[in-house]
């Protein structure tokens, strides 16, 4: 291995050059006294960090020098975030307390940097480390918004510098990236951060498929860059004349989105045609701004025809995170769909730089906008104190929707609702005590279920009754985090009430066969009833499903259990994980090398040779394996890292492994005939299954088939592509709707 050779004075100068560089981005926010703090902040990361080094060699330094300067200049914040953003790792890494952090910056600052540590210590397998970091950083958004834009930050500097680390860190981090910190940013409004998170993730998960996007686009840039300046030229020119301000533009779209496109729609990257989009940034006076945009939309539709679907007025009901914004579709000078984009100066600056840019422009302290009732929702969730880290982290996600809805109540008040949200998410919203007795609705004056999916400017009546409680059922439907969260918690105490009852009966059971009544016993109970906790064991007695009969089974059975059942899974994962792990951090193989160990291959992906995989630890049903794209990968890694083991195929025999093909054509006679022929008899390969559907002379048809590995399956893929009338064949997994549960 080559040796590192570090030139010290080379290093003290280039720290030096990038602190500099820092105090300039700070300049337009810094006040009286604000250089001093920073400088202080500066001194007491360098000499905490002063013998670290990154994976890449470099001064660890830099990383928290970069946070700093990206937490500025691309997110806008002020002093305190940049002193939080130079010590965010002080505490975790260094022997710096909190208590020291307190001392010289005081408490806001302490507060800020103990929501960036992670929690550290003993912890229970069966509940998520990384879930709990998650939940620990958000409960500060109660207090401090600032930091989940530091973490934000942080996380943008990682992804930007993580070539260094080993393949599955890469993965695990940017599972975790496109899982939750994507998705948060976005909810701020930091749609350029949430995108370059997006393609930079999309790297290092999808590596091929961003290089070949990228590729793609920057051979037809020259191209491009023509069309953009044909389209706007006489925009501009008629917007000069009407004495319209404006900077016009085209910003191309994230390789992230164009893929995601490809895939939503199954279509190759040649037929994605809106690859850019037009902005008109207008600089407008505050009074004029809703007039300037709709005068600029009325000069783009009266030279280029506009689709009439695809109008958004985010500038008369801004969007939950502040975003204000016209967007239409028109046809351009080459009969392709253009979207453009039109906004003031202060609207493109919330629409950058999100929450940050928000609080510059709020009018007073207490403006209830979109942004703030997020928060508002948010707080809520987290203060139900019994929530599952895994619980909370789901119903969080569940609250990161990129689209609403807008509800009106029977007085014309406006509530916004997530996209697909029901007659009961809107009763929570109301209220939580409104929800819980809500037994139906009234939907633009017509009565519906409490399942009822609302639709954009639905009035919604809400019908209660005393009688009514909540019920199991209502989570299956409900989509507001709040509304699970409520529904969960009542459902609890229900259950706890009548476990109490539960708890006093199985004490008399006991007494008359003899047994004692205690803590250990009662375990021992649980264990062999199969029941998670002590709780479920009280509810199930109370609701007859576990009665004398079954108890004197126990007793004969003489069955004991020294510890917890917690403890025992606890156990058998530490050392499954470190027989696979191994003290090197071995390779899983996967094939006849590995019989020994108890893997499976994961039903929700179907992995075959040739596959990117991962091995994951679950809870008493061995390693199951996916592919690194499954559907279910993000979500794993972004709550189990821990569980999470490197695997890759060792030489293989001719196994098959079953994949299946997605086909589209023209209908044609003998058309299946040519299919089964080359599938069948060219390829030899078994066919499992076959579904056809035709509709107007398109066909379109799902086969199960065996194959050996990928090579297999692409030649395989090619030869069909071949058949006259086959328009396309991809690939797809056999169950994607089929969560893998964790456990």
């Amino acid at each position: 291995m080559k040796e590192l050779v570090i030139d010290i004075e080379a290093e003290k100068k280039e720290i030096l050059k990038r602190y500099r560089a820092l105090l300039r981005a700070c300049k337009s926010t810094m006040q009286k006294g604000d250089k001093r703090m920073i400088r202080l902040a500066f001194d007491m990361a360098l000499a905490s960090h002063q013998n670290m080094r990154r994976k890449s060699g470099e001064p660890y330094i830099y990383h928290p020098i970069a946070v700093a300067q990206i937490a500025a200049e691309e997110i806008g914040l002020g002093t305190t975030s940049i002193v939080c953003a130079l010590l965010h790792d002080v505490v975790e890494d260094t022997d710096i307390t909190l208590d020291d952090i307190e001392r010289e910056f005081g408490k806001k600052v302490a507060k800020i940097i103990d929501g960036l540590t992670k929690i550290s210590g003993v912890f229970d397998y069966n509940s998520s480390l990384q879930a709990e970091n998650f939940r620990k950083m958000l409960l500060t958004l109660a207090d401090d918004v600032r930091v989940i834009l530091i973490k934000l930050a942080d996380r943008l500097h990682n992804m930007r510098t993580m070539d260094f680390m080993p393949r599955d860190k890469q993965l695990k981090i940017s599972s975790e990236t496109v899982y939750l910190y994507a998705p948060l940013a976005h909810r701020l409004g930091l749609y350029t951060l949430k995108s370059e998170l997006e393609d930079l993730a999309m790297k290092y998960m999808e590596p091929v498929t961003y290089k070949f996007i990228a590729q793609q686009l920057n051979e037809k840039k020259a191209e491009r860059e023509n069309f953009i300046r044909d389209f706007i030229t006489p925009i501009k020119e008629i917007l000069n004349e009407q004495g319209l301000d404006a900077d016009l533009y085209g910003r191309p779209k994230s390789i992230h989105s164009i893929w995601t496109k490809m895939r939503k729609k199954n279509i190759p990257f040649d037929e994605v045609y809106d690859l850019f989009a037009i902005r008109i940034i207008l600089n407008s006076k505050p009074e004029s701004e809703k007039s300037d945009c709709w005068k600029a939309y009325s000069i783009v539709t009266d030279l280029y025809r506009p689709n009439p679907d695809r109008l958004r007025d985010w500038i008369s009901s801004p969007r939950a995170n502040g975003y204000e914004s016209l967007h239409t579709t028109v046809m351009g000078p080459r009969g392709q769909w253009v979207e453009v984009q039109i906004r003031t100066n202060r609207m493109n600056e919330i629409a950058e730089k999100g929450f940050a840019a928000h609080w510059k422009y709020k009018e007073e302290p207490n403006t209830d906008s979109g942004l703030d009732q997020w928060i508002h929702k948010v707080r809520e969730l987290l203060s139900n104190p019994e929530a599952n880290a895994l619980d909370f982290l789901d119903d969080f996600k569940m609250n990161l929707f990129s689209d609403e809805i807008f509800i009106f109540t029977p007085k014309g008040a406006l509530i916004q609702l997530p996209v697909e949200a029901t007659a009961l998410d809107f009763a929570f919203e109301i209220h939580t005590d409104i929800g819980a007795s809500c037994i139906g609705a009234k939907v633009n004056h017509k009565l519906v279920p409490l399942s009822h999916k609302l639709q954009n400017g639905d009035q919604v009546e809400i019908i209660t009754s005393g009688k009514q409680s909540p019920k199991e059922d209502w989570l299956s439907f409900v989509v507001t985090a709040k509304a699970k969260s409520k529904i969960k918690s009542s459902l609890k105490e229900e259950k706890r009430k009548i476990a109490e009852q539960g708890k006093e009966i199985l004490e008399r059971k006991l007494k008359s066969l003899k047994v004692t009544y205690n803590t250990d016993n009662l375990y021992k109970l649980s264990y062999y009833f199969k029941l998670s906790s002590t709780l479920d064991l009280f509810y199930n007695v109370a609701q007859g499903k576990i009665d004398v009969k079954q108890l004197k089974e126990f007793v004969a059975s003489e069955k004991v259990v020294e510890n917890k059942p917690e403890k025992i899974d606890n156990g058998y994962n530490e050392q499954l994980i470190k027989k696979v792990k191994g003290d090197d951090n071995d390779t899983l193989l996967i094939g006849e090398d590995l019989q020994k160990l108890d893997y499976k291959l994961s039903s929700c992906c179907n992995p075959i040779p040739g596959d990117d995989v991962f091995g994951f630890v679950t809870v008493g049903d061995g390693i199951k394996i996916h592919r690194t794209n499954c559907p279910n990968a993000a979500k794993l890694m972004s709550n189990y890292g821990y569980r999470i083991v490197k695997a890759r195929w060792n030489s293989q025999k001719e196994l098959a492994f079953l994949t299946g093909l997605h086909i589209t054509g023209i209908d044609d006679v003998g058309l299946i005939n040519k299919i089964t022929t080359v599938i069948s008899s060219d390829f030899k390969v078994n066919m499992r299954s076959i579904t056809v559907d035709t509709d107007n002379g398109i066909f379109e048809g799902s086969i199960m088939v065996y194959v050996n590995n990928t090579k297999h399956l692409d030649n395989l893929i090619n030869k069909l592509k071949e058949v006259v009338g086959v328009t396309s064949v991809t690939r797809f997994d056999s169950n994607p709707e089929d969560l893998v549960k964790a456990s």
